[in-house]
């Protein structure tokens, strides 16, 4: 989830996305990810870095079931089955309720990158859940 704003009735709403974020010189790379995707989201190009990005709650869905088919075989999977529960959250209008917007929190907190220091701030009892360590295969197929 990259993004998590203030709003009317819960006093904050969710803004869920997808990013993938590299060096300027790697943007052919970021286009060809995006077209395989069928053209979904965005690229935000900055001075040295590019960004892929998908917020859209439809093309998130894309995303989702590339990854549910060909799952990621690196400590980023554990982020995705995160996201993937906070989107399910979100799809079930549970974000906005303070329960649900707390799991949000929780499952963010959770996440390799954590809470930003303001939402740690402001959401200071709550806390993530112990993620149990990511053991690669020993062997990996390419297939």
């Amino acid at each position: 989830m990259s993004q998590v704003f203030q709003m009317y009735k819960i006093g904050y709403y969710v803004n869920p996305g997808f990013t993938i974020v590299l060096h300027k010189k790697d943007e052919l790379l970021l286009r060809s990810i995006q077209s395989f995707f069928g053209g979904i989201g965005n690229l935000k190009v900055l001075p040295n870095i590019v960004q892929y990005r998908v917020f859209s709650l439809k093309d998130l869905d894309i995303i989702l079931n590339h990854f549910d088919n060909y799952p990621l075989i690196t400590k980023k999977h554990t982020d995705f089955l995160l996201f993937k529960e906070a989107l399910a959250l979100i799809k079930n209008k549970e974000h906005l309720t303070i329960e649900g917007f707390n799991k949000i929190i929780a499952l963010k907190s959770s996440m390799n990158l954590g809470l930003p220091e303001v939402l740690k701030e402001s959401f200071p009892d709550i806390l993530g859940r112990k993620i149990e360590p990511f053991d690669l295969p020993s062997v990996l197929n390419p297939y």
